[in-house]
Parts: structure tokens; sequence; C-alpha cells
């Protein structure tokens, strides 16, 4: 994990070092954000969202609408030689019925690319989820501040992370001194699509879910459009991996339509063949690296769809189970060794036409090995220390020698 400085430049605790009419407010637009693909005003500011409007448009899960609009990978990006910023935000965090309470969202301060603080947002909207009907209710709550001081007084290189595991509202920007775009520092962009272990599920913070690990290691700039239980190859979502600017892409299959038990193998094959074709009528010779599922062992050979498992909750702990039944694979049912066969006959398949395209094992970044050492706390996703460990595998297989990612193949 990033070593946080406590109590050093930065700290969110330090007294404000400059009085309130010294603050300068500087509009919250397009250019000081990095990682959203849509910007909506709302009547409290304005609201990144990672998905464009039009494939919003094109879906109405609930689930696909929330995911999206938790800002994973997204952050505002400034030069400046403020020494004092506040940011002004509403947030939207979930809690769930008879669920052990989800850690609050943190924002993740970098200081020409070093750690340089964190802190949380108080207040904001709460969005009551029932996980036994999947109804959801919203609980309205205040603005909350966030406030980084003590910071050098130089030009300087501002990054702040925005929670990605929280809908964040962005009202206002003030700081001690004026703000101007960071330019581009000609870093490749990397767009990633995968399910909530991509999105970041149980990372500690938003600069450590394992996509934004594996970015700052291979020196690419992250665009993350992970979505929580809705990596289920929409075709919308391929039309916006399509029309946004990228150098590498990955996309990481498999996962979600398992636990949606969403379609059989008849429909996977061409499903998976029309997401790809669209992704290569905007990017025809980018580097394309297909991920399959990590190990997941109650999947492995256990069709969806999966289900919450209540059985552990009076000691604070919400698992998952898989409810489907292994005799179903012979009629068609997915599990993550049919996916993962697939996917690698496929991609063999094509890059026959498409050197660019390449598959990676997702057991080559969390294997047997690794479950034994690290398990899936909830039967499902990973804990901090495993994005950490995920993070540096990938950017060793993908940004290493050799592999798809290499400046040689880029």
């Amino acid at each position: 994990m990033n070593d946080w400085p406590d109590g050093a430049p930065g700290d969110p605790t330090t007294a404000l070092a400059a009085p309130a009419a010294d603050w300068i407010i500087t509009p919250l637009t397009a250019g000081l954000l990095r990682g959203a693909l849509d910007l909506e005003h709302t009547e409290h500011g304005v609201l990144p969202h990672r998905l464009p409007a039009r494939a919003r448009a094109q879906c109405a899960d609930g689930l696909l609408a929330m995911a999206e609009a938790q800002a994973s990978g997204v952050r505002l990006v400034f030069r400046t030689r403020a020494t004092a910023i506040e940011l002004d935000a509403l947030r939207t965090k979930n809690v769930y019925q008879g669920a052990p309470p989800r850690p609050d969202g943190l924002y993740d301060l970098f200081v020409d690319g070093r750690p340089a603080g964190q802190a949380g947002v108080p207040g904001g909207n709460v969005l009551m989820v029932d996980l036994t009907t999947g109804s959801a209710e919203t609980r309205p709550g205040p603005v909350g501040t966030l406030r980084f001081t003590g910071l050098p007084d130089r030009v300087k290189d501002v990054e702040i992370w925005l929670p990605h595991n929280e809908i964040t509202q962005l009202v206002a920007l003030r700081t001690d001194a004026p703000v101007e775009p960071l330019p581009d520092a000609g870093h490749k962009k990397w767009l990633h699509h995968g399910s909530s272990i991509s999105h970041g599920s149980d990372a500690a913070s938003p600069s450590t879910t394992w996509p934004a690990l594996a970015a700052s290691l291979g020196g690419v700039e992250l665009t993350n459009l992970g979505l929580s239980g809705s990596a289920l190859l929409d075709p919308f979502t391929a039309r916006a991996l399509r029309d946004t600017p990228a150098d590498l892409i990955s996309v990481k299959i498999g996962i979600n339509l398992v636990n949606a038990d969403l379609m059989r193998l008849r429909a996977f094959g061409p499903a998976v063949h029309g997401f790809l074709d669209t992704i290569r009528e905007g990017h025809p010779g980018t580097p394309l690296l297909v991920v399959s599922p990590l190990l997941c062992p109650i999947h492995e050979d256990t069709p969806g769809p999966s289900a919450p498992d209540f059985s552990n909750l009076s000691a604070g702990k919400l698992q998952f189970r898989a409810a489907g039944d292994p005799a179903e694979r012979a009629g068609g049912k997915l599990t993550l060794n049919v996916i993962r066969e697939e996917l690698a006959r496929l991609v063999k398949q094509r890059a026959a036409d498409d050197p660019n395209l390449h598959y990676l094992d997702g057991r080559d970044l969390y294997g047997e090995a690794d479950f034994a050492e690290l398990p899936l706390p909830d039967q499902l996703h990973p804990d901090a220390a495993t994005h950490r460990r995920i993070g540096e595998r990938f950017a060793a297989l993908a940004f290493g020698s050799g592999g798809p990612f290499t400046a040689e193949r880029a």
C-alpha cells in the first residue's frame, strides 16, 4: 500500500493556512478531470460519469447506473502553488441492510506524483439497499468539505483521486493560489474494462485498486471502466470503448456473466466476437488484451447465479455462494473454466488475423496458490493486499519485457 503521511503536508487535520476571504474558486470543468467520459451538471454541481450519456440511456439497470457513477479511477488534476485546497462534494454511500457497514470512501492526494494525504468527506446521501429484495431507498444528506493544507509553497502538480466506492458530486474547488489545467505529460493512455474486481471491490483506497496500481507501475494514464456487477458484454459498453481514445486496451471478461447467469455458451462466443469487433472499429491496431477470470473457487465448475450467504451475518461477515448446479454445464451454463477455455480459443482464432490481440489467463494474476495464502474474504472479491498483488502481477505481465503493452508492441 502507499505510505500515506500522518500529520505531514497534506494532512487534512492541519489548521487552514489562509482566511476564507483569500480563497480562489475555480470552476469544475472537464479540463480538470481525468478518467471520466462524461460530466453531468446537477443541482449541486457536476457528477463525473464513466459511461457516456448515450450508453446510460440504453440501459435501465440500477446496478449499472450506480456502478458507472462511482468514480473509480477518476481524479482531479491541476497545477498550482496553493498551500491549501478545499473541495466541497456530495457523496452517495451504499449501505446494505443486514450486512456489515462498508468503509467510507477516501480521497487520495498526490503532489508531484507522491502520496501527500488522505481524507474523506462527511455528510452526504445514503443509499439503503435490501439484498434480499434488491430494493433501494436514498436518504438525503448534506454537502461535505474535504481539506488539504500545509502543502509545499511552490508550483506543483496535484492529483486528487475521487472515492472508487461512492458516487461523488463535485460542488466547489477552492485554493489559496490560482489553478491551471495540467498539461498532457505524454503518457500512453490505458483503457480497461472489467467487473467489480477491476472497479475496486475491497481495495483500501482509489489509488490502490489493482488497475490504478498497475497503471502507476506501468507509467500509463488510466481510464477505468471496471463496472461492478456489469461487465456483461453490453454493446453500449463496447461502443464506449470504441469511441474512447486509447493507446492500450484490456477487457476482463467472465465473472459477472456467471454471477448473473446471463447467457449460455451458445450466446457467449458470438457476444465476445461482437464485443471485440466493435472495439476494433475504433481501434483497429491498438494492443488489445483479453483477460479471463481470476480464480474464484465457488464458480470454477459450478454455474451461477451468485447468491448472498447470510449464514455468517451474526459474525459480521457477508459471503456469497454459487446457486447453480454443476450438472447444468451440460445444458450450456457457464462456469469460469468453460469461459476460460472458450476465450482462449476465440482469441487464438482471431489473433491469426489480428497480431495485436492477446490473451492472459486470469489465474496468472490470482490462482490456487494465491487463494491458499490470500483467500477471498466473501468468496468473490479480493482484499487490499490481493489488489496489490494483482496490480503488480498485471504490470509485470502486461507492461514488462515481452508483454503485450511493452513499448515495442505499443
